[in-house]
């Protein structure tokens, strides 16, 4: 869903690049709080490489068109809100200077779509839902299925609302905007089940890993006298430590992302996505421009002058995500450092675990590995 330059007229486009900047600026404070800890850096890198590996894997919807993972959702529940909009930005930013994909006066647009609509539709839905439905792991796997659903159908609106107030080509909107949500109900289908398996995955090795899983605890209860009292709390539950090493989930998660970039993505549907589609079928893909990145060197997701669309793909591929890994990481522990610098005057320091790469699965969560108490 990569709006290319020329569809958003100058005036709106500056327009959703101030929201978007305004959006980020946002998003920098609120992840200072939510990443935690300086270790919490590389994990919330590895999240936004894993978004950009997945949306190179564009699968079929209906009637030769297809959709990509936009990722609002899952950075969100994996990281936290703040830090799922800088994620996906992260990812759009080098999609647009090093892939020529999605334009770069677009870029303001792209992040308003899906970056900012996708992560707080999802995430206000999905807090929702966690309040209402039991405290279990399923509960969560659930209203993640449902917020990534319902978010992918609400940046097409938001596209739609904006080519509504600054769109280059004469276009019934209302046709537009039957369209685009008609064929991304559908690719929000697709959304959801990688957001669920993705989520669930993370909860059955590493619970206290999920943001949105934080906070859900369910004090076990017993009974005395006849009455239900809250057991005492006997701290966290021990953990191996080799379950509780985030360099292992790192390193897994990493090269997930570049077998699913360098070598699954050769498989991917190439028919167009959904706004391709839509745009062609009515008349607004003529007013594209061409990238003004057209020739860089990764332009399209291929490597210049590498023989062999596998091998071009695949290794673009690998770089794509070695480059975003770097870059997300970069963003996310100057953010932290920020952070630390303005609270180490005003609280001593947190006793940490004597190995670096280590850490117990916090109070909040000892319990989020089971199905009756997460």
């Amino acid at each position: 869903m990569h709006v290319p330059d020329g569809f958003i007229n100058a005036p709106v486009s500056a327009a959703t690049a101030v929201v978007a900047a305004g959006a980020i600026a946002v998003s920098l404070r609120g992840a200072r709080r939510e990443l935690g800890s300086e270790r919490a850096a590389p994990l919330a890198g590895l999240v936004a490489a894993f978004v950009f590996a997945v949306q190179m894997l564009n699968f079929p919807v209906a009637g030769g068109t297809s959709g990509h993972l936009l990722g609002g959702a899952l950075a969100a529940i994996l990281v936290g809100p703040y830090t799922g909009v800088l994620c996906v930005s992260v990812v759009l930013l080098m999609q647009a200077i090093l892939f020529a994909d999605g334009g770069l006066t677009a870029l303001g647009v792209n992040i308003t779509c899906m970056a900012i609509v996708t992560t707080v539709v999802a995430y206000v839905l999905f807090r929702g839902l966690v309040k209402v439905l039991p405290r279990t792991r399923r509960s969560v796997t659930a209203a993640s299925f449902v917020a990534a659903l319902v978010s992918v159908p609400a940046s097409a609106i938001a596209f739609t609302l904006i080519y509504a107030i600054g769109g280059t080509a004469d276009v019934s909107i209302g046709r537009v905007a039957t369209a685009m949500v008609g064929v991304h109900l559908l690719i929000g289908l697709g959304e959801a089940v990688i957001t669920a398996l993705t989520v669930g995955a993370v909860l059955a090795v590493r619970p206290d890993l999920v943001y949105g899983a934080r906070g859900l605890e369910q004090r076990l209860k017993l009974r005395v006298n006849g009455e239900l009292v809250d057991a005492p709390d006997t701290g966290p539950v021990p953990v191996p430590a080799a379950a509780r090493s985030r360099r292992t989930v790192w390193i897994a998660g990493l090269m997930t992302s570049l077998v699913l970039a360098g070598f699954v993505s050769f498989y991917a549907s190439a028919d167009p996505d959904g706004l391709e589609r839509v745009a062609a079928d009515h008349g607004i893909a003529e007013q594209a421009e061409e990238h003004a990145a057209a020739d860089s060197p990764l332009a399209d997701y291929g490597v210049k002058d590498v023989e062999g669309a596998r091998l071009s793909g695949g290794l673009a591929g690998v770089i794509g995500v070695g480059l975003t890994v770097a870059a997300g990481t970069g963003v996310f522990w100057v953010v932290r450092r920020r952070r630390s610098g303005e609270t180490s005057d005003a609280a001593p320091p947190a006793n940490k675990p004597s190995d670096p790469d280590t850490d117990t699965a916090s109070p909040a969560n000892k319990h989020a590995g089971t199905d009756t108490d997460v």
